[in-house]
């Protein structure tokens, strides 16, 4: 498997975009494309419709997929990720588009990602998401700010140290609210027990 990222541009809100490092692949979908462009990055390859873009751009590498289809342009290049060897994928655009349902989709994708043995993140100029399985032990640093924590797909139980609130085996029911709005002291650490949860990292708030 590849050691880099696949930073995976997509067409929602790109005021943050990625920087590449040696190893990484970035992978414009649609009109990701042209947010690319605009900042000077050139992308490693592309992967869409061309409906939000309004046309295929002639690059070496793409993957042009049917208007109908089952999964959505993010989807189709995670998938694209993996097939090139990555583990790690970072998202961006995936939120505050036009449609919201693209948004929801896109935080969908995380669970793609860890059922296949990844690891992946969506990154917003207001945010960071990541998914959180059981077994997991996920630690960052972050001062000021908030960061809540979502049980999803049923309940879950998890520890969270380096914060205003601590606690150690903490039950967050599916249908709770009681881990939104925490307070990072520095060092954030997130240890899930069992579950899943989606830690929401907003530093700039």
């Amino acid at each position: 498997m590849k050691s880099g990222i696949c930073k995976i541009v997509s067409a929602g809100d790109t005021a943050v975009l990625p920087e590449k490092s040696e190893g990484d692949l970035i992978v414009a979908c649609d009109a990701g494309y042209s947010a690319l462009l605009a900042a000077g990055i050139t992308p490693d390859a592309f992967v869409g419709d061309g409906d939000s873009l309004g046309y295929i751009p002639d690059v070496a590498e793409k993957t042009v997929l049917p208007v109908e289809k089952d999964d959505t342009d993010t989807y189709a290049a995670i998938k694209y990720g993996f097939e090139r060897g990555f583990l790690r994928f970072e998202i961006y655009g995936a939120l505050g588009g036009n449609r919201f349902s693209h948004s929801l989709a896109n935080v969908q994708s995380l669970y793609y990602i860890a059922e296949r043995g990844g690891e992946g993140s969506i990154i917003d100029k207001n945010c960071e998401i990541r998914l959180l399985c059981a077994g997991d032990v996920f630690c960052k640093k972050q001062n000021g700010g908030y960061f809540s924590l979502f049980a999803v797909r049923g309940d879950a139980v998890v520890s969270v140290d380096g914060a205003k609130y601590n606690g150690n085996r903490i039950y967050l029911s599916g249908s709770s609210t009681l881990g939104a709005s925490n307070e990072p002291a520095g060092k954030i650490k997130i240890t899930v027990q069992s579950g899943q949860i989606l830690a929401v990292f907003e530093p700039n708030t």
